[in-house]
């Protein structure tokens, strides 16, 4: 049973900093392409970033460059998303999906497993 369970939202300042993790079951991250992916009341949900299975190869959407870093820790079966710089644009739930390829899928449609999601929102 492939299973995806975040944490790690809150509430957080503007400018301020959180880290998501993403602990994967039943699936191994040297096979499955991970992808980080967000969703704001009204609005699509969108892909943010991803790491490949292959070589651990990194994309983020432009929004968010330089600001979150994805990283994965295998033996721990982890993903994680750093977020800093944080905007109040940036409150949305999010979520990690898993895609069995190894390359980076860049539209969340794309991914198969999904996780529950964890809100993050950024506020004074």
């Amino acid at each position: 049973q492939v299973q995806l369970v975040e944490s790690g939202g809150g509430l957080v300042q503007p400018g301020g900093s959180l880290r998501l993790s993403c602990v994967v079951s039943g699936i191994s991250l040297d096979v499955y392409t991970i992808g980080w992916s967000r969703q704001a009341p009204g609005k699509e949900r969108e892909l943010v970033s991803c790491i490949s299975s292959n070589f651990g190869d990194t994309y983020y959407v432009n929004s968010v460059k330089g600001r979150f870093t994805i990283s994965r820790d295998n033996a721990k079966n982890t993903v994680y998303l750093r977020l800093s710089s944080l905007k109040p644009e940036d409150t949305a739930v999010y979520y990690c999906a898993a895609v069995r390829r190894p390359i980076c899928a860049y539209r969340a449609d794309e991914y198969r497993y999904w996780g529950q999601g964890t809100q993050v929102t950024v506020s004074s």
